[in-house]
């Protein structure tokens, strides 16, 4: 078993004001994808300025911390929101959607595209490799927060996170660090390094984010507030990331599809 290192989620006091490490894990993951972005802005041949890049960052911004936050109360706490529906606006007591965030970046990029005559796809296309830098940078901060945390386990990592009771658990956290934000990360940089057809890219995002996070499902608590849904191990995060997997796989042969009747066609 590992010692769980205690890290005081609060990184910086400034008088009443409180930086906690969370939010700073958010500004990496928002950094990263600026920095990322610009650098693919300025390759040969690219359809992208770093104006666009720019405002791509404060679109899929807005769209992430919006989306992600009416998500959780939707998916997650919803009698909780019905009972209090102001609850919405308590975000200092935690609580953001993975899933209601990417609704929000949907949204985003949709608004991005029509202000820059850019497709949906193209847009979608240009961003996915920029995410999952920031999904490593959350699940950190969730490890930090010590929120999240796994089912009980006797595998040699396994820790004693402070509120998880006495019993060592998965960090399934840090799984979900390495696989849904480094090895995705990897993946899509590679792949989208050459020319690839159009929603090709978006679908492998999807795909392998929804396969990753309905893997570790397996070894991760669920919501208290709603345990498993079903045969005892069915989750809601592993409901949510089906959809996912089957359009992303969709949209994955649906891109090579297109792609080899306009070859066919040339």
């Amino acid at each position: 078993m590992l010692t769980y290192p205690t890290i005081d989620p609060v990184a910086l006091e400034l008088g009443p004001l409180k930086i906690h490490w969370y939010g700073l894990m958010y500004l990496v993951g928002f950094a990263a994808a600026w920095w990322l972005g610009r650098w693919r802005a300025r390759q040969p041949h690219s359809a992208w300025t770093e104006e666009q890049v720019a405002d791509l960052i404060f679109y899929g911004g807005l769209g992430v911390v919006l989306g992600g936050r009416l998500g959780y109360v939707l998916f997650y706490d919803f009698p909780a929101f019905i009972a209090e529906p102001l609850r919405i606006f308590k975000v200092w007591e935690g609580g953001m959607s993975f899933h209601g965030g990417l609704i929000g970046v949907i949204v985003a990029m949709w608004l991005l595209g029509r202000r820059y005559q850019k497709t949906f796809f193209q847009v979608a296309d240009f961003t996915a490799p920029l995410v999952p830098i920031g999904l490593c940078a959350g699940r950190i901060g969730n490890f930090i927060n010590g929120e999240l945390w796994g089912r009980a386990s006797e595998v040699p990592w396994a820790m004693v996170f402070p509120g998880g009771g006495p019993l060592p658990r998965h960090p399934s956290q840090l799984y979900e660090a390495l696989l849904e934000g480094v090895l995705l990360f990897i993946i899509l940089w590679l792949y989208s390094s050459k020319p690839r057809p159009l929603m090709a890219v978006s679908a492998l995002f999807l795909l392998g984010y929804g396969a990753f996070r309905f893997s570790v499902e397996f070894v991760r608590e669920p919501d208290a507030q709603l345990g498993y849904l079903a045969f005892g191990w069915l989750t809601m995060g592993q409901v949510l990331s089906t959809p996912l997997i089957l359009g992303g796989a969709a949209l994955l042969w649906w891109a090579y599809r297109a792609a080899a009747r306009k070859a066919a066609a040339s």
